[in-house]
């Protein structure tokens, strides 16, 4: 933990208000961003895919539930996987408590992933989540939006990832996915973004980012080896 020592109260408050000069340019910059992101063409979605719920196979039009956005967290837990992905976890403990209010801005959110729903629904009970979280086991979803990788596509060289090559060979990826509806209800690809673009969504890593010692993951075997399943800290 660095630490940049001083006994001058005003000096402090100098650097302070340095740095909250650049934080207001950021976040300047970052509403700009946003309003790009919302003027992004929209792609129509023709694919009929289909989803097991617990209210029973839903299209991807259905899972909109009423609501003209819908947004949609590709959570990594693979068919022959017993539990989900422990990054994927570290996510769901920051968005499950947002979906309801999420819902009052005529935002539909789900998790989708390609295990089996009983999978789901078993690991679901045990994390005390209560997002919607569906199965795309049966239909390509998954494959189509770069966040799943059939070894074939592996092994070609050709799986692609964060809009550019994958360069390593895991079968599953993170992401979120953003889909719109018209009046007719047609359904739209208005955003996607994985790797780390979904970050601003974990509250436990903005958080950590107010702190001295930061995120502490330097020297790390990789930046989230130390993330655990919320029941498994202290095991």
């Amino acid at each position: 933990m660095s630490q940049n020592l001083t006994e001058s109260r005003s000096e402090w408050l100098s650097a302070r208000k340095a740095l909250l000069a650049k934080e207001k340019a950021l976040t300047r910059m970052h509403d700009e961003l946003s309003a790009e992101r919302r003027a992004l063409p929209w792609l129509r979605v023709t694919e009929p895919y289909t989803f097991d719920s617990s209210e029973g196979p839903r299209t991807l039009s259905q899972l909109f539930a009423g609501h003209s956005q819908l947004i949609v967290y590709h959570f990594m837990f693979a068919p022959e996987w017993e539990v989900g992905c422990k990054s994927c976890s570290f996510w769901a403990d920051s968005f499950n408590g947002a979906v309801e209010h999420l819902t009052q801005r005529d935002v539909r959110f789900t998790a989708v992933s390609r295990a089996p729903l009983p999978k789901l629904q078993a690991f679901q009970r045990r994390m005390g989540w209560s997002f919607p979280w569906v199965s795309s086991q049966a239909s390509r979803f998954n494959f189509d939006f770069n966040v799943s990788f059939a070894p074939e596509t592996l092994a070609s060289g050709e799986a692609v990832y964060n809009y550019a090559p994958l360069g390593h060979s895991d079968t599953e990826m993170p992401g979120f996915s953003v889909f719109a509806k018209d009046a007719r209800g047609d359904v739209f690809h208005t955003y996607g973004t994985y790797g780390r673009g979904i970050e601003v969504v974990n509250a436990a890593y903005q958080l950590l980012d107010f702190v001295p010692k930061g995120r502490d993951e330097d020297g790390l075997s990789s930046s989230m080896s130390w993330v655990r399943l919320r029941d498994r800290y202290g095991r």
